[in-house]
């Protein structure tokens, strides 16, 4: 079957979260939507805002991007065959791959939405091809022109949903957490990283509902509660001493569970991940750290994050009352009890910093002290010591070299490209002057 995962203009809604990613990698109840369609696709073609192809193609070798490389494998396909066209936003729910499957191999053009956008559809090659032609290199929001085309509509039979803002992945984490688990153990799916060998096959069961992959090491005095929900622990991944897990939980591979840590309900660990402290309902993407003490919870991390000891998130009011959450346009109620914070890639906390109930703290930023509103992304945010100032760019290329050197990770032009992009694109963040605690 082919696919096309494309982005819309809605992804910018996801801001920070989607500065520096595409929303295709975006990891929720521990899978990410590139991955599933990977999994039932011959060829997937991703459509991606142009500054992320490179790095996308680095990251993802396996997959087509860009138009004129998709338009190529249309031409080489039967043009009857039907082409399976999916929103990158769409949440990665393991259960929806059987309702995609199905969706693809009816014969009449159909089509999908959530709210206003495109979900999914399901077009002829050629008839694609022909909507694509018009259209240069660089082009990639195909609801542009699935919108207004004549399609089957089945859009109040569609199960699948698309993530809108930012507190949608810490929701829909909760809610699919535990269907995706299950999805791993009965597909022995593991996640593979730079397709090492010995990474796939069955999982092993050795306590009763702890699940291993290869070369784990589990520390002394390791306790799990998996009356809840299974523990698995990836290829390569590592749990010290006294340490206490309570399912459902997915440890990803190579990551390090520091000793004394706690993990529970709902936390899905990227791979090369390092956690300590307390954990609860969390997303941590890949070379992330929590090492230290503190509470992490109800929350989503991005990559290559460094928390500082002792930071500490609220992921409660104190009035138990449900949750807004500031965005560009106000705020939005979120109907959540429980909304830790969202923290955008290559940001870090000092030691013993504070982040209130449901904030959002942008990417590449260096955060001190209490943190009582969102954080812009590329700035020096010491807001409770009078100080916040931008931080160049530059800065953060130098930084990102001396990460990638610890991790053995070779900085490559489109990396650092891929930061002053970043930085171009959330420019109009970086007016706070004299703007109000927002509590």
């Amino acid at each position: 079957m082919k696919t096309i995962l494309f982005e819309d203009s809605q992804v910018e809604q996801l801001y920070p979260i989607t500065t520096g990613r595409g929303a295709f990698a975006i990891t929720c109840g521990t899978l990410r939507m590139v991955d599933l369609l990977g999994k039932i696709s011959d060829t997937l073609g991703i459509l991606c805002r142009p500054y992320l192809e490179a790095i996308s193609r680095h990251e993802y070798p396996e997959h087509v991007f860009g138009l004129q490389a998709i338009q190529e494998v249309l031409r080489k396909m039967p043009p009857e065959e039907n082409v399976l066209v999916v929103n990158a936003r769409m949440v990665p729910q393991a259960g929806i791959l059987l309702f995609l499957q199905q969706r693809a191999s009816e014969s009449r053009p159909s089509l999908a939405k959530w709210q206003d956008a495109v979900a999914m559809a399901v077009l002829p090659a050629a008839v694609l091809r022909e909507k694509l032609d018009v259209f240069e290199d660089g082009f990639y929001d195909l609801s542009e022109i699935l919108l207004h085309g004549k399609w089957d509509d089945f859009s109040e039979a569609n199960p699948t949903e698309l993530f809108d803002y930012p507190h949608d992945l810490v929701r829909n984490n909760m809610r699919i957490f535990t269907e995706n688990i299950e999805f791993r153990l009965k597909n022995a799916w593991h996640s593979r990283r730079d397709a090492e060998p010995g990474a796939e096959g069955a999982w092993r069961e050795i306590r009763d509902g702890v699940f291993v992959g290869n070369n784990v090491s589990l520390g002394d005095y390791f306790v799990a509660d998996t009356s809840h929900g299974p523990i698995l622990v990836d290829h390569g991944a590592s749990i010290g001493p006294f340490c206490y897990i309570k399912g459902p939980v997915y440890i990803g591979p190579h990551s390090k569970v520091i000793e004394h840590a706690a993990l529970k309900d709902f936390v899905g660990l990227a791979h090369t991940t390092k956690v300590g402290g307390e954990v609860e309902a969390s997303t941590i993407e890949p070379y992330t750290n929590k090492q230290h003490h503190g509470f992490l919870g109800h929350s989503y991390l991005g990559s290559w994050i460094n928390l500082g000891a002792g930071t500490c998130n609220s992921d409660l009011k104190n009035t138990y009352g449900t949750i807004s959450m500031t965005y560009g346009e106000g705020r939005m109620a979120t109907a959540m009890q429980f909304h830790g914070c969202i923290i955008g890639d290559y940001s870090k906390t000092a030691i013993n910093t504070s982040i209130f109930t449901g904030k959002i703290i942008g990417s590449c930023s260096m955060v001190y002290g209490f943190v009582t509103r969102n954080v812009p992304s590329f700035v020096n945010y010491a807001r409770s010591f009078g100080q916040c100032t931008e931080l160049p760019v530059e800065v953060m290329c130098s930084t990102q070299q001396r990460m990638f050197a610890r991790r053995n990770v070779l900085q490559r032009p489109f990396h650092q490209e891929l930061l002053h992009q970043m930085f171009r694109l959330t420019k109009e963040e970086r007016q706070m002057e004299n703007e109000p605690l927002s509590l």
